[in-house]
């Protein structure tokens, strides 16, 4: 039975890191919880590291970026590490040339300094799939064609954003991984590269020990928080890692109103998942 905490504090001591999920728990796109900034600042004062771990599909300097768009404080965390980042990695190392990118144009970012050549979908070699290109009016059935031809061909496919659905500021929109799952059901094999697969939380575990003077963080000196039960509590179980569930994220409509959710319906959820967790809350707040 998970329990609702009062607050990070009230178990913050028993940890020396924190990865924090940033969209459904620092902010929801547009707005920023000034409650969760204010946790995030006095845990690094008062414990450890902060890393933001995010499965945007695009490098950790444009996510940096954004996140001063938006007032997030550089003194909210240490570093950011994004499924961007693991899939230019992934694209390094694949020894292919010629990539047929599947998204929308502002993820373009993600390509940039690689020795890659993005070409169209007869000439590929391989699928970096980062979105649907407007996640607002279409769904995964518009890309059925698309995606049982590049099934065909055995392309390999590298998902850049496993999250199925997202928050866009009140409306729950699609993203790339809904496009993977449907790829692999045609037959086509994917290479997801963020929450909850373990190559992102390989390359948090290196950031950790790099901002500790070399010294690695054990697994049992770390939190994830995050608001998506299929990514970001997954991830944490696969990890063998504590959990805080943020309930007034992705899932808030499932536990009744956002501010007050229901204690019995939030337990009922993790147990069905099969996740386990240190508490939750209905936002990170200290």
């Amino acid at each position: 039975m998970s329990s609702r905490l009062a607050g990070l504090s009230t178990i913050a001591s028993n940890y020396k890191g924190l990865l924090s999920d940033i969209w459904g728990v620092l902010h929801d796109g547009e707005t920023v919880n000034d409650c969760t900034v204010d946790a995030l600042c006095n845990f690094r004062k008062q414990n450890g590291l902060v890393i933001l771990i995010t499965n945007a599909p695009r490098p950790s300097a444009k996510i940096c970026e954004q996140l001063d768009a938006l007032g997030v404080p550089h003194s909210a965390y240490d570093a950011v590490v994004t499924s961007g980042d693991v899939t230019r990695d992934v694209l390094r190392n694949s020894g292919k040339k010629r990539v047929f990118h599947l998204g929308h144009e502002r993820n373009l970012t993600l390509f940039e300094g690689l020795d890659l050549e993005l070409v169209d979908e007869a000439s590929a070699e391989m699928v970096c799939c980062t979105s649907l290109l407007d996640n607002l009016t279409e769904t995964p059935d518009d890309y059925d064609d698309l995606l049982r031809r590049l099934a065909r061909r055995q392309l390999p496919f590298v998902c850049a954003n496993p999250d199925r659905i997202a928050d866009q500021g009140g409306q729950l929109v699609y993203c790339a991984g809904a496009l993977a799952d449907r790829f692999e059901a045609y037959g086509g094999e994917i290479f997801m590269a963020g929450k909850p697969e373990a190559p992102i939380y390989e390359a948090c575990l290196a950031r950790f020990a790099a901002l500790n003077n070399g010294t690695p963080l054990v697994k049992d000196e770390i939190l994830i928080v995050g608001d998506a039960l299929p990514t970001d509590m997954r991830g944490a179980h696969y990890q063998k890692i504590d959990a805080l569930f943020i309930t007034a994220g992705i899932h808030a409509l499932d536990f009744g109103p956002h501010d007050a959710p229901d204690d019995e319906r939030v337990n009922l959820r993790l147990t069905h998942e099969d996740v386990e967790t240190v508490g939750f809350m209905t936002r990170l707040a200290w």
